[in-house]
């Protein structure tokens, strides 16, 4: 099937089956009902029947009555399923439309019996896990399957794709295991490997009662490690679709990655406290600022490098290191909501970036664009102001209208404001807020000797923008490469040797951290404030 066909076109019996499979999702995952919404038409429902059979059987599995009962409802829906899949004919109304989308995409049933085994099993007894091997077969059996399943609909091909997303599901099911991680163990299910808690002398119910917190910590980390090598090497999924298809899937990379984040930021706390999920309603949700010892910045600025050597060491594409920067800027915008910095500045393209190639720049821009209008609604959600700061003449015209338009629509939001400098040098700004001074000096609406450095500030390209307190730059390089000079002149410099698509919430953090152990004494012999004036909002 090409993917373009009407779904419903059959009968209204089935035309109904879907809307069932929908309200299923509406109701019971409204993350995924608000990622669909990116999907084409033709396409979206199909998908939402796969993760409508999967919620169902989960359901099924977890709700009603005692285990006992479960397993045998749980039995005969899996037996129900395989047999209608045989003879591809169901009267019931959910399965009816999933039995259509897996004969449409010829969706390999093997998946499908492999997706029920391991939601049976794991109906049938708590898990025990031995190893890592051992949990990666049941992540697999139970979301790798689904993302597989739903994938053949976004016309993704060739083992190695498949493969790919099956990983992504896996991330998918490490996000439910900690969000859920509290109410499981007090049900007396634990998904982490055996081996692991033994490795630090833990039992379960060393995990239930919070005690030894530095071992719990240590576990938590363990299991971050292998989230992010999960988490890259399902990061090439959303190249591997049609790019109709590719906002999808970076909602759902971002997602993982962002509760990736907050595992690092709770640590052991996610043992009492859980995670909540990113949404529970599809909207995206605020969560009040993170204390922070020592005080927080009140404005950090960042110079994002390092993509392309990223990519050249992963023997990938340069665009494909510009696309895994801009879920690295997402995430930090994120982080900076999360540990309360008022205002966060991005060097994005600077004035002597227009040296690359003409191939680098279009996919640059492209990709740039394409991040701008798919976080907008996001960014507008959370409360964040963002404003454009460099020439507006010269970027390409679906780049500048991107980022006009989100300028727009954020500029009454007051929780974040964000500033990025796109086509920006410093000294080209200060050579135009000269030359605006000069022609005042000229209609002797001001006298020279009047100029102050608020005269000249006023003519930045975005005033009000206050002193920046931290500079962060990433890949070990360090020097400000023209980056907002006039605003620089008392900023504590943190310098990082990570490459920019591989920073996140923990070097952010550091460099935090840093800061606050840094004494400010602004040229005079007294400290400084170590903290921002305004604090950071708790909504």
């Amino acid at each position: 099937m090409s993917g373009n066909e009407v779904p419903f076109a059959d009968s209204p019996e089935l035309s109904a089956s879907y809307e069932v499979c929908a309200a299923e999702i509406r109701e019971f995952l409204p993350p995924m009902w608000r990622a669909t919404e990116v999907l084409p038409t033709a396409i979206r429902p199909h998908v939402l029947a796969v993760n409508s059979f999967t919620v169902r059987s989960d359901r099924i599995a977890d709700e009603g009555g005692t285990p006992q009962v479960r397993e045998e409802q749980f039995a005969r829906w899996r037996e129900d399923t395989l047999a209608e899949l045989r003879t591809g004919r169901s009267q019931h109304p959910l399965r009816r439309a999933f039995l259509d989308t897996v004969r449409r995409w010829e969706i390999d049933p093997a998946l499908i019996e492999e997706f029920l085994d391991t939601m049976g099993a794991d109906c049938a007894a708590p898990p025990a896990f031995e190893t890592f091997a051992e949990q990666r077969r049941y992540l697999r059996g139970i979301a790798g399957t689904t993302i597989e399943m739903a994938v053949s609909v976004l016309d993704m091909s060739g083992p190695e794709a498949k493969a790919t997303a099956s990983v992504l599901g896996e991330v998918c099911q490490l996000v439910d295991i900690f969000e859920d991680l509290p109410t499981d163990l007090a049900a007396g299910r634990c998904y982490l490997p055996r081996a692991d808690l033994r490795q630090l002398d833990l039992e379960v119910a060393d995990l239930r009662r919070g005690e030894r917190l530095d071992a719990l910590d240590e576990l938590v980390d363990i299991q971050l490690g292998r989230w992010r090598d999960l988490l890259e090497q399902a990061m090439p999924v959303a190249g591997m679709v049609n790019p109709e298809c590719r906002t999808f899937l970076h909602t759902m990379l971002l997602g993982a990655w962002m509760q990736y984040d907050e595992a690092t930021l709770r640590k052991s706390r996610v043992f009492a406290d859980g995670m909540e999920p990113l949404t529970s309603t599809g909207a995206a949700r605020r969560r009040p600022a993170w204390p922070v010892a020592g005080g927080v910045p009140g404005h950090v600025g960042v110079i994002m490098d390092g993509n392309r050597r990223w990519a050249a060491r992963r023997t990938l594409p340069v665009s494909r290191g510009h696309q895994a920067g801009g879920l690295a800027a997402m995430r930090l915008v994120n982080a900076s909501l999360r540990l309360g910095v008022r205002h966060l500045s991005i060097y994005a393209f600077s004035t002597e970036n227009w040296d690359r190639s003409q191939e680098e720049l279009a996919a640059l821009f492209e990709t740039m664009a394409d991040g701008i209008a798919r976080g907008t609604e996001w960014l507008h959600e959370l409360g964040v102001r963002v404003r454009w700061c460099g020439r507006r003449d010269r970027v390409d015209p679906s780049l500048a209208s991107v980022l006009t338009l989100v300028e727009s629509l954020t500029s009454h939001n007051d929780v974040l404001s964000l500033t990025l400098c796109v086509d920006y040098g410093g000294r080209d700004e200060l050579t135009d807020a000269a030359r605006a001074l000069a022609a005042e000096v000229a209609a002797g609406t001001i006298q020279p000797e009047e100029i102050g450095p608020a005269d000249l500030a006023r003519h930045l390209y975005t005033p009000g923008l206050p002193d920046i307190d931290l500079l962060i730059r990433t890949s070990g390089e360090q020097r400000i490469s023209n980056f907002l000079p006039w605003h620089l002149a008392y900023a504590e410099l943190v310098f990082d040797p990570t490459p920019w698509p591989d920073f996140g919430l923990a070097q952010f953090r550091e460099a935090i951290t840093a800061y606050a152990g840094r004494r400010r004494t602004f040229g005079g012999g007294l400290p400084g404030p170590a903290r921002p004036v305004e604090p950071a909002p708790t909504p």
